[in-house]
């Protein structure tokens, strides 16, 4: 069954995507309390990792203890904390008319599984939107960055941040494709851009969805 791509009737959705070190969990969390501060009920949430489960999968995906995981395995472990994460945090949160901001959602898949790895697109896609209903973000912002500079802002690296700057490289290219796609829902962000002009330029888009 294919399902036709759905964005939620009652709240927004808000999605944040790039490399590592492009400074997603800032720009989220100053999203978050910018709205908060003009009274809108926030759910600022991540993936991995944001359920009991997620946690678990989390652990699995990310620690180098892990070691070599099959592509496909690596695929579906993420497939599994999305669908667990749309299901019991994201969908409820929407109906009540929050706001609900991720850090990563589909597309990382699409670029890290995808692009990054050697699986075909097309199936990572379908087993993404799948697990999520197709639940697409009102909007995602896409904060782009060499992998060579956000290397450079971390000193440990997991699983993912350890693989080589090749791969990071087809992330990258792979998220602004993406972006270029379909521009009515995305925002391509240069992340080397002061943190203050970053913010603005996302709550100058994020007005016109509330």
């Amino acid at each position: 069954m294919e399902f036709p791509g759905a964005y939620a009737e009652t709240g927004v959705f808000v999605c944040f995507e790039g490399g590592e070190g492009a400074g997603k969990s800032t720009q989220s969390g100053l999203l978050s309390d910018w709205l908060r501060a003009r009274g809108r009920e926030v759910v600022l949430t991540r993936e991995p990792g944001a359920t009991a489960i997620g946690k678990e999968l989390r652990r699995l995906v990310l620690s180098p203890e892990t070691g070599v995981l099959d592509d496909k395995t690596e695929a579906l472990l993420y497939a599994a904390d999305r669908a667990e994460h749309v299901a019991t945090v994201v969908r409820p949160a929407l109906r009540r008319g929050a706001v609900v901001i991720t850090d990563r959602y589909v597309d990382s898949s699409l670029a890290y599984q995808g692009a990054g790895r050697s699986l075909d697109v097309a199936d990572v896609d379908r087993i993404s939107r799948w697990a999520t209903g197709d639940l697409r973000p009102h909007l995602t912002v896409v904060l782009d960055l060499a992998p060579s500079e956000g290397f450079g802002r971390f000193e440990e690296r997991d699983r993912i941040e350890g693989e080589s700057v090749e791969f990071h490289t087809r992330v990258r290219e792979a998220f602004v494709r993406m972006a270029r796609a379909d521009p009515a829902h995305y925002l391509v962000l240069d992340a080397r851009a002061p943190i203050d002009d970053i913010h603005a330029a996302i709550v100058a888009r994020v007005q016109d969805l509330l």
